[in-house]
């Protein structure tokens, strides 16, 4: 049975890794959700104010993260508040619409038509900031991920 509780916690903690990919999926949440899982399946004893003190600075490093390397990406090729937005709802609609193809499209066209629309950004600086939004989406998701893997290697040291 042991095995099985095993599993169930991987299956959670890869569904995390899975929203790197598809923004839509709370990340965090199923990091915590993996965390709850063993304690309801196995023990909470294992996990003190320490271990808690620890997960929740890197939550909280998990959203500093997104946020500045999204502002890194937009602002740093010259993008505004119209890019960012047009880049967030084109990270959450692309890959539904375009598959695979979409999760990097979707946030460089998302930037362009925000700064088009809103700023009437010239159509080669348009580009230029929805190239920065992909820079910022990649490097989000790079150092996302590394934060997600210490965090559960925290956790199985923790506890194993």
């Amino acid at each position: 049975m042991e095995m099985i509780y095993w599993v169930l916690i991987s299956i959670v903690f890869l569904i995390a890794f899975a929203g790197l990919i598809y923004p839509i999926i709370p990340s965090v949440l199923f990091i915590l959700a993996g965390f709850l899982l063993y304690g309801a399946l196995f023990t909470f004893a294992d996990f003190n104010w320490l271990f808690w003190t620890i997960q929740i600075l890197f939550i909280l490093l998990l959203f500093g993260a997104d946020y500045v390397a999204n502002i890194f990406g937009i602002k740093r090729f010259g993008g505004s508040n119209a890019g960012m937005w047009g880049s967030t709802v084109g990270l959450l609609i692309g890959p539904f619409v375009i598959p695979v193809v979409g999760i990097i499209a979707g946030p460089f066209i998302g930037a362009v038509l925000g700064e088009l629309a809103v700023n009437r950004t010239p159509l080669k600086q348009a580009f230029r900031i929805g190239f920065g939004s992909v820079i910022g989406f990649i490097t989000s998701a790079v150092t996302k991920g590394f934060i997600q893997t210490v965090m559960i290697i925290i956790f199985l040291l923790w506890v194993l």
